[in-house]
């Protein structure tokens, strides 16, 4: 075995793609605002308290406005979620066009149709280099088990074969 070693991002995130994980949209409405992003770094964290968690870059100015929202709705996406996810990872632009998706009273936003669906509170955030790991206290769920997710790998969206 010969080792590189993790200083170049390029090597590293080319080690990282070869992880698969699902793939997720958090959103809410802030101050009257659609705000959202898709987000690969997601994980069930405890089922006492009902805890998850999403890991996101501190560059983030959308989730600068997001962590300011009571409420936070956690989407996990289905194969049939792949544009949403590409539209929903978009620097600019108006990310729900053509989006169907609902909002609670509490202002959590959630797109329809995924196979999941969490409604958080931020817990808190902890500090993870150049990310920020946001601990989401779930208060809300629905599920669908049957669907088929959306997965991230190699740096690509993909469906289960």
């Amino acid at each position: 075995m010969t080792f590189t070693e993790p200083h170049d991002a390029t090597v590293l995130r080319r080690a990282f793609a070869c992880f698969p994980s699902g793939v997720t949209a958090i959103c809410a409405q802030v101050g009257g605002e659609a705000v959202g992003m898709a987000v690969s770094a997601f994980t069930p964290v405890s089922l006492d308290p009902p805890l998850i968690s999403v890991c996101i870059q501190n560059t983030s100015r959308t989730w600068r406005k997001l962590r300011l929202a009571d409420r936070i709705g956690v989407s996990v996406f289905s194969d049939a979620h792949g544009g949403h996810a590409r539209q929903l990872s978009r620097k600019e632009g108006d990310r729900f066009s053509g989006i169907p998706w609902q909002v609670t009273a509490e202002g959590a936003m959630f797109v329809e149709g995924a196979a999941a669906h969490f409604d958080c509170a931020l817990e808190r955030e902890v500090e993870a280099g150049d990310h920020s790991i946001a601990l989401l206290r779930i208060v809300g769920l629905e599920s669908d088990p049957e669907s088929t997710p959306l997965v991230f790998h190699a740096s690509a969206f993909r469906q289960l074969a």
